[in-house]
């Protein structure tokens, strides 16, 4: 028997694992909605819990002059990085600190100014106890987001944001899935609300976010990538056609402006409107451009993001604007190049 038992046992170390190719796709597909639908669910468990404690728990960070400082080990540590750095980026100054090295000189970081956010799912690290007595003696607020209300992170902090789960994912129950999810769900439940309550802007957002499309679609201006001066294309109302299209062959922006005397706007001419134009029996070099140009015009202040010009142009399907000033006077024009080459496409 002992030497059957020993064979079997070698016989399983032995045994290679199963060829990717022989795993049926019907049950990759099943367990893979079967962990969404579990997170799902431990999400939506959620929202009965967003209750006094969540208040108490905003109120303290509201109030909070210095920073909100993240506390977790393991999985918890990476969610907890991920909700400092979503709490900074939303108008709440907070970074993440690991518990480990804090007991080896990190928990200097933590001054009586700050808020401290501590998250474990079992409330019970040793290394997160190992500190709470320090924490305590600066007086600061202990906010923690366990999964078990009775352990002793919970009891010991002055407010326990319940994030328990009825189940992990995992089909073993063992890999934090489910747990994690919540824990950052609820991490961005905190943060959107302090960002309402601070009247927190997209332009404060863009601030924090200056660098890449994100930051260019919210910071920059019309103003700051239009044409301006002799770069910009413009012919007297009183011009010929031919004037016009010269004008826009030399500026190259697929359109020209039509001004009067005092620069204001009268009418704009654009590739479009060529094409329309060629459909007519027409002498390009007598025709008045005032009879073939598109009068009431869509024009733009400098000031607006030059994201909304992009979702004017894409709206009213044009490739092109011209910019003006209070009182009407032409002072810049773009296109949806212009638009291309600053990233806001």
């Amino acid at each position: 028997m002992a030497c059957s038992k020993i064979s079997r046992i070698r016989q399983r170390e032995t045994t290679s694992p199963a060829d990717p190719r022989e795993v049926h796709a019907d049950s990759l597909l099943a367990l893979g909605r079967a962990v969404l639908e579990t997170e799902a669910q431990a999400i939506a468990v959620l929202r009965e819990r967003i209750d006094g404690c969540f208040v108490a728990a905003c109120r303290f960070m509201l109030g909070c002059t210095g920073r909100i400082v993240v506390l977790g080990m393991g999985k918890s540590g990476h969610v907890g990085g991920k909700i400092a750095a979503t709490l900074a980026s939303t108008g709440s100054p907070a970074f993440f600190v690991h518990p480990g090295e804090a007991s080896h000189g990190d928990l200097g970081m933590i001054t009586p100014k700050d808020v401290v956010l501590a998250l474990s799912h079992s409330g019970e690290t040793d290394e997160m106890l190992t500190i709470l007595p320090l924490i305590k003696r600066l007086g600061i607020p202990l906010i923690a987001l366990t999964g078990n209300p009775g352990s002793s992170l919970a009891r010991a902090a002055d407010v326990n944001i319940d994030v328990s789960v009825a189940k992990e994912a995992c089909p073993l129950g063992l890999a934090p899935t489910a747990s994690t999810t919540a824990a950052l769900a609820m991490g961005d439940a905190l943060a959107v609300a302090l960002l309402e309550a601070r009247g927190f802007t997209a332009e404060d957002f863009a601030r924090s976010h200056p660098a890449g499309s994100l930051g260019r679609r919210l910071l920059l201006h019309v103003g700051d990538i239009m044409h301006r001066g002799k770069a910009i294309p413009r012919v007297d109302v009183q011009a010929a056609l031919k004037d016009t299209l010269v004008e826009m062959s030399k500026k190259g922006l697929g359109m020209s402006a039509i001004v009067d005397g005092e620069n204001r706007v009268r009418g704009i001419f654009t590739d479009g409107d060529l094409r329309r134009t060629l459909d007519r029996d027409l002498d390009f070099r007598t025709t008045p451009i005032a009879q073939v140009m598109t009068t009431n015009c869509l024009t733009v202040p400098a000031d607006i993001l030059a994201a909304e010009a992009l979702q004017l142009m894409d709206s009213r399907k044009i490739n092109g604007l011209l910019v003006v000033d209070g009182d009407g006077y032409l002072i810049g024009a773009l296109n949806m190049h212009d638009l291309l080459r600053a990233g806001v496409v």
